[in-house]
């Protein structure tokens, strides 16, 4: 992979991860639509590669929402009051929703592996990723929940919204914002609350794949640390441009990426199957 393949991918990495439309879809059909034969999405050092990217995507998290994992630190080890009380709520639901992706992740690994060299399969299932974001926009309870008072059974739901996008061409940040529609929270409760729970998920997985990248050529891992500072920035920029459109009252949060995902789902797919 070239350096300014890297860094393309790299900028579509931190828009994608956190806008409803899949990193993972993009990362796979974009080589093959721009013709990147160089660049193998079967190969062992892809998957560390895009994980990589995903690390300065959290970092890009951590950066932007420091204030709240800082209360949550506090309030789980020092503070009490009913305001502590609230963030240790937050915090624990937090860690209930990483638990089954968490599970998941780990038990069909393998299984899942398999779509990262399929991008017809899932340019389709980003068709699928803009159904589910359509219809989640509709199907919002208008009765709000606020984010301290989510439950523990939502929590699980939501963690298992969660494990859609285990399955390149769903998307994470879509699922679990989906998930929180349906428990009740509004849109800038469940766009904080996905961007809380995407944290430990990344970091848990650049823990288990970027050490692999030791088996890949150096120049691969040079060129992955420069893509994941491109991902952290744009990322960092990204988050805050959404939580703004989140906060927007009476907002359609999710129309513009359904049509998104169903329009760049269906024109890949033509292609790939026109070529």
């Amino acid at each position: 992979m070239t350096t300014l393949q890297a860094i393309i991918m790299a900028i579509v990495q931190g828009v994608t991860e956190l806008f409803p439309v899949s990193s993972l879809a993009h990362a796979v059909i974009l080589p093959r639509l721009l013709g990147w034969t160089n660049v193998d999405e079967n190969s062992d050092g892809f998957l560390p590669f895009l994980v990589v990217m995903h690390l300065g995507t959290a970092l890009a998290l951590i950066a932007y929402f420091w204030r709240d994992w800082a209360d949550f630190a506090t309030a789980v080890m020092v503070r009490r009051g009913p305001k502590a009380e609230a963030e240790r709520r937050i915090f624990w639901r937090v860690v209930v929703t990483t638990i089954p992706a968490v599970v998941v992740g780990f038990v069909l690994e393998k299984e899942l592996r398999h779509a990262f060299g399929n991008p017809e399969l899932v340019a389709g299932i980003l068709i699928a990723n803009g159904l589910m974001l359509f219809a989640a926009e509709r199907l919002k309870g208008r009765r709000e929940r606020a984010l301290s008072r989510l439950r523990w059974v939502d929590a699980v739901v939501i963690g298992l919204w969660q494990c859609l996008a285990l399955i390149p061409g769903f998307s994470r940040s879509g699922a679990t914002m989906a998930g929180g529609y349906l428990a009740g929270l509004d849109h800038a409760d469940a766009a904080r609350f996905s961007f809380l729970t995407a944290t430990p998920v990344i970091l848990g997985a650049a823990v288990l794949e970027t050490p692999k990248l030791a088996h890949a050529h150096g120049h691969f891992s040079g060129v992955a640390i420069l893509a994941g500072v491109v991902a952290g920035v744009v990322a960092f920029i990204s988050v805050a441009l959404l939580m703004r459109w989140f906060r927007e009252p009476e907002v359609r949060g999710f129309d513009p990426f359904a049509l998104y995902c169903a329009l760049a789902g269906a024109g890949s797919l033509a292609w790939f199957l026109l070529h």
